[in-house]
């Protein structure tokens, strides 16, 4: 005979799997979209491409990429975010953190090589989110992402001092920062004043504007006054157009990158690192969004989406994109109503590359690399880094370890590195929260008739000893459990372990409780686990506890009854 077949998901479980991955536009429109809607998202989203128009070139040109480049980034890739994504006010793009990352890859693998990789790191990112692993993302301990970011940002300002100041090196700029310095320290005689000059008024300009005039497109201003500046005056500082050859004024043909086996092997890593950094940027992202909106994100949708957006902007010739911090803030800020503002920023960097192209090649890259600059700075979380080093030493040396890191090393082994010593620091404060205590009180269930308690009748029999464990018994702490429990005697009758205030039980700690349960046994001494939920005790019978002499116990009062009842004499028939 045939075995039945499964039966079909349900209508329900079909809508519920549906809407998990359901883009919030198609909820926001469900809700209701009107003019005055449209009317929030467009004024939203116009600011937010003002703010990402300089960002994206200055981006690109840090990355090593072309300002083209950084431009179909944010157009593609941030239309696909807020397409497809699950949060309500996520802006996509490129994104400061990627800069080591991306010029790294472009430097080791080419463009080509780093267009493969960001389309190997949206399918990762898109297969992370179907596979429902943006829950386990999101699991990155604060100080880790506090000293990433710290470091990604000391290494873009280090990046951006030769444009800054203008320098002439007579060697090609070495990436990593231990070799930069020295050559960058050598070519200090070749100041040049006017990009001196433009740097520092870029800087000056979006710093005042940020407090005179918060609301104003600081950035887009600093940028426009000092290209104004260096035309008029013909100051001799390299440009857009001297550089880079100016911008076109129309996105390119989508086209697949070239690929072959032996080049995925060989982009691989940065594909992962990509991926990875990708991840960790956009749920953060969204978590600041949702903390200034109070609206909640799916993360696992949010990785869908990003995933579609890197594999778009690598065919239109892009490099990967992310959620961005400052673009979603500001794009709160504006009083955008929902992806609508997302989808149309992206719609108006496409107008502003369609009709200001060729006014873009008179922009100075000095004035590019100060608005990096600006953002460098604004990527260092001072109040945070403050915080964590008055917490403690361990929160200091995680958040240490990762910025010296991230600086010295690479980004990929700065965050696993990080990762790992978050997570034993953790390890050792779960294994001190954990605590055995003999001596507990337990009033009996009839006390108020008699005023007697079980503590009274267990001190009254010194066979009956009771241990209470209070926190998860894990690998961590097993050790410690172990010893103090390991201290009964062949003189004890009984032993009961309240387990009432234990939420989790590992296979560690199951084995340390089979050890006390054989070393009962052996002792003749009945052990009583109370308390013990069904979780705990699917665990514990699974390692073999359980037998003659052991008895689970709803609580440590039943427990004691139970054993008042097996230690007392059978009563004697009378005499006939």
């Amino acid at each position: 005979m045939l075995p039945a077949p499964d039966p079909a998901p349900s209508r329900t479980d079909r809508v519920a799997f549906v809407d998990l991955f359901l883009p919030k536009i198609v909820t926001v429109l469900r809700e209701g979209y009107g003019p005055a809607q449209l009317r929030a998202d467009a004024v939203a989203g116009l600011t937010v491409a003002i703010v990402a128009l300089p960002l994206s070139m200055a981006i690109a040109i840090a990355s090593g990429a072309t300002p083209a480049q950084g431009l179909y980034s944010a157009i593609v890739g941030g239309f696909l975010v807020s397409l497809l994504g699950r949060s309500r006010f996520q802006i996509g793009g490129p994104a400061g953190a990627f800069i080591v990352l991306v010029a790294a890859t472009a430097a080791g693998h080419g463009m080509d090589g780093l267009i493969l990789a960001t389309f190997l790191s949206g399918l990762m990112l898109a297969a992370a989110g179907w596979l429902r692993l943006g829950t386990f993302i999101k699991f990155m301990p604060f100080p880790v992402t506090v000293g990433f970011t710290a470091g990604i940002a000391v290494i873009i300002l280090a990046s951006q001092m030769k444009e800054l100041l203008g320098l002439t090196l007579t060697i090609p700029e070495p990436g990593p920062l231990l070799a930069k310095v020295p050559v960058l320290w050598a070519a200090l005689p070749s100041v040049s004043a006017a990009a001196a000059v433009l740097s520092a008024g870029t800087v000056l300009i979006i710093l005042g504007l940020r407090h005179v005039r918060p609301h104003w497109p600081g950035m887009l201003i600093a940028l426009a006054a000092m290209t104004l500046l260096a035309a008029l005056a013909d100051l001799p500082v390299a440009t857009v157009g001297s550089r880079f050859g100016g911008i076109p004024s129309s996105l390119p043909r989508p086209a697949l990158p070239a690929f072959g086996w032996a080049k995925i092997v060989e982009v691989l890593p940065a594909a992962l690192s990509f991926a990875l950094l990708g991840a960790i940027e956009s749920l953060l992202s969204a978590v600041v969004a949702d903390g200034m909106t109070g609206r909640r994100h799916r993360s696992n949708a949010e990785l869908v989406a990003q995933g579609v957006a890197n594999v778009g902007s690598a065919l239109f010739g892009g490099f990967c994109v992310t959620g961005t911090i400052a673009r979603t803030a500001t794009n709160v800020r504006a009083g955008a109503h929902g992806p609508v503002a997302g989808m149309l920023h992206a719609v108006f960097l496409l107008v502003f590359m369609l009709v200001a192209a060729p006014l873009a090649a008179f922009i100075p890259l000095a004035a590019l690399a100060g608005v990096l600059a600006v953002v460098s700075w604004n990527m260092i979380e001072k109040a945070s880094i403050a915080t964590l080093l008055r917490s403690g030493r361990g929160d200091a040396a995680v958040l240490g370890a990762t910025f010296f890191l991230t600086i010295f090393r690479n980004l990929t082994e700065a965050i696993v590195v990080g990762v790992a010593l978050g997570s034993v620091l953790f390890i050792q404060r779960m294994s001190r929260a954990v605590a055995v205590e003999t001596d507990i009180p337990f009033v009996r269930e009839d006390a108020a008739d008699d005023g007697g308690s079980y503590d009274a009748a267990r001190s009254a029999d010194p066979g009956i000893v009771i241990y209470r464990i209070t926190g998860a018994i894990f690998f961590g702490a097993a050790a410690s459990i172990g010893s103090v429990l390991g201290q009964i005697s062949d003189s004890h009758r009984a032993l009961i372990v309240d387990f009432s205030a234990v939420p989790f039980l590992d296979s560690t700690g199951a084995n340390v409780i089979g050890a006390l349960a054989r070393q009962a046994q052996k002792s003749g001494v009945r052990l009583y686990l109370a308390g013990t939920g069904p979780d705990i005790r699917r665990v514990l019978q699974a390692h073999g506890v359980g037998g003659p002499g052991i008895f689970f116990s709803g609580s440590v009062p039943l427990a004691l009854q139970s054993e008042k009842a097996l230690s007392s004499p059978l009563p004697q028939a009378r005499d006939r």
